[in-house]
């Protein structure tokens, strides 16, 4: 769920939009349909493992715990291994706690890429396909059964030279992985659910994918 900011922004969540270029008037009804399904009641939680791929890193770092959102605008982040750290957005205020450090705070407004984070994991807990719409255009692949793709990209352009795309892929009404491409080459890959406890000791990109596509 780098800096405290961009931590946060790799907590990207499910969200769901129609990218008219990209889509068939069916595909988007499917597409709705999906991302209705994926609506869950507050509070709703769900374990996380997250490999970092940095460039200036031979290794990617690695953290799990558990995400939530917590009603309204309110997420929290609470990152178990290997250090405890926890990360709230509530009141338009990013809040970060790590053990043994005083708390940092600061405003929403100073990091609009937390926005993204906001308005996707919230339209997504939500089931809310409208607000997804205002800030990502979507292609969706594959189906319920057999698995499904969402790849989606910002549309404001200035948002785009941070985060290049957001790959989400799951089966049914359970979003199992998510990717986060950053323009820069970093990619965050995050196993959420039952797939968290998957998560390698020393995970490669192939084998996050393959887990992903297989699990």
């Amino acid at each position: 769920m780098t800096s405290g900011s961009k931590t946060l922004v790799l907590l990207c969540s499910l969200m769901l939009s129609l990218c008219a270029s990209a889509s068939a008037p069916e595909d988007a009804v499917t597409a709705r349909a999906l991302v209705t399904s994926l609506g869950r009641p507050a509070p709703a939680r769900t374990p996380f493992a997250e490999a970092r791929f940095l460039k200036v890193l031979d290794q990617p770092l690695v953290v799990s715990g558990e995400l939530a959102w917590l009603g309204d605008d309110r997420l929290e982040r609470q990152v178990e291994h290997p250090n405890r750290e926890l990360s709230t957005i509530a009141n338009g205020e990013v809040t970060q706690q790590r053990e043994g450090r005083d708390p940092r705070r600061f405003s929403l407004k100073r990091a609009p890429q937390l926005q993204i984070l906001l308005d996707s994991f919230v339209a997504l807990l939500g089931g809310d396909s409208s607000r997804l719409e205002q800030a990502f255009t979507v292609q969706h692949t594959g189906d319920d059964a057999r698995g499904w793709t969402l790849t989606l990209t910002p549309r404001d352009p200035k948002l785009a030279h941070s985060v290049s795309r957001i790959e989400i892929q799951g089966r049914g009404n359970e979003p199992r992985c998510m990717r986060m491409q950053e323009a820069d080459g970093d990619l965050a890959v995050d196993l959420l659910g039952e797939l968290a406890s998957k998560m390698p000791a020393v995970p490669t990109r192939e084998a996050l994918a393959a887990l992903c596509q297989g699990g």
